[in-house]
């Protein structure tokens, strides 16, 4: 199976970089294909921590190539933090780093119209990250969009941040009373980025086609997660893209039928950054004890994450709507000292028992989670590497939730290191 894509299959902060970090041994590419710096992905490599959000997983594992597809939407002043962080740790980032002439970048306006947007609505705002996420991706299909390959025509640049000035500027002044944003200024820094970005701009659709035809390891890396996706999540509550398995052709460029393999990767609960429905959060204490076991506090906006248990009933969704081939179990050890431990399998509404997830957030937001109890586990189970290994109560909790969610569990994480992984294939 040469094409794998790893996916996120909650809202998001599973834990997917750690599993696409495991996976790059045996690849030769990794590939981003959607989203921008609001993901975060947290990998322990070597005994020290990285916290990357454009550049993929991939790129500490010497001899693998790592791609920004033109489905990710490109903060160059971000990548160029990443990449100076990364050589000064000693990572050499030179031909290993492609970055499609084909994605959009996102350009000043893009950040001060979420923020300004976000102050302005106060208590119904959005939560988004701020990093202009979903304002280039609105460009982007309303034909505004500036592309990596613009910015190496300077005439061309010149004419697209001139429209795009214009209107902004009306917004900015005119709407929200902010100070102007000057033309000038921004084609001048662009054209400077232009020059130090060019050395990794490359066509990564003829890449892709040509790696796969070779018969080349190729691995899809999705940020944010299917419940963030913004036409298969708990919309408006969603990111600006599609976080799912389906967005690997169109943020690629590779036709459906090569992609081979789908993973998901969930937690052994549920947590959420921001606004939106989360049917299984409510029980104050023990939201409070999964954050302060699990540390749920995001790796890009450090908001902490709301908690709760998991929900089977999302999970089913994830699986069915991205063609699940198996699921990753991340941060079971986060569950141990739980005397019970709860799994929604079920949601009651107003017209009876359903395992449907409703398409509104409001929908969703009023269903009620009907619950399965399972005896919890005490031990530690951190040092854990096979099945037997694992507390009784810990095999019945992931063999549970294997038939709820339909598909095999493969992995389970027992810790934030790389070796703390219970492989499960083939037993």
């Amino acid at each position: 199976m040469p094409t794998t894509c790893v996916l996120g299959a909650q809202w998001g902060d599973e834990g997917k970089g750690r599993v696409v970090d495991l996976l790059a041994d045996t690849a030769d590419l990794v590939v981003r294909y959607q989203g921008g710096s609001n993901a975060g992905h947290t990998v322990i490599f070597a005994g020290e921590t990285y916290r990357l959000h454009l550049i993929p997983s991939g790129i500490l594992r010497p001899g693998k190539t790592c791609v920004m597809a033109h489905g990710v939407v490109l903060d160059i002043p971000t990548l160029f933090s990443e990449i100076e962080e990364l050589r000064a740790r000693g990572h050499e980032i030179g031909d290993n780093l492609v970055v499609s002439d084909r994605a959009h970048v996102v350009m000043p306006w893009h950040k001060r119209l979420d923020q300004t947007r976000e102050q302005a609505a106060g208590a119904r705002a959005h939560g988004t990250t701020g990093r202009g996420i979903g304002p280039c991706y609105a460009d982007k299909v309303s034909y505004r969009g500036i592309r990596v390959g613009d910015l190496f025509d300077a005439e061309w640049l010149r004419e697209r941040i001139d429209q795009n000035i214009a209107e902004k500027n009306h917004l900015l002044v005119e709407v929200y009373g902010q100070e102007p944003l000057d033309a000038d200024a921004i084609h001048a820094e662009y054209l400077e980025f232009a020059t130090r970005l060019k050395p990794y701009v490359r066509d990564a659709v003829a890449l892709l086609h040509d790696a796969i035809d070779e018969g080349k390891q190729v691995l899809f890396e999705g940020g944010q997660g299917v419940l963030l996706d913004v036409d298969l999540g708990s919309y408006p509550y969603v990111t600006g893209s599609n976080s799912c398995a389906l967005g690997v052709p169109s943020g690629t460029g590779i036709p459906p039928r090569a992609l081979d393999r789908v993973i998901g990767v969930a937690k052994a609960y549920m947590t959420r950054v921001g606004t939106g429905p989360f049917p299984t959060e409510g029980d104050a204490a023990v939201d409070e004890r999964l954050r302060e076991a699990g540390h749920e506090f995001g790796t890009t906006t450090g908001r902490p994450r709301r908690c709760g248990w998991f929900d089977a009933v999302l999970a089913r969704y994830s699986v069915r709507s991205n063609g699940i081939d198996e699921m990753v179990i991340v941060k079971l050890d986060v569950l141990s000292g739980f005397d019970e431990l709860l799994v929604c399998v079920g949601y009651d509404t107003p017209e009876g028992r359903t395992d449907i997830v409703p398409a509104t957030s409001p929908g969703l937001d009023r269903v009620k989670p009907i619950y399965e109890s399972l005896p919890g586990f005490t031990e530690d189970v951190t040092g854990a590497r096979t099945r037997d290994d694992l507390p009784e109560n810990a095999q019945r909790f992931i063999a549970f939730l294997e038939q709820q969610i339909g598909v095999p569990i493969s992995m389970v994480s027992v810790g934030p290191s790389r070796e703390q992984i219970v492989d499960l294939r083939g037993e």
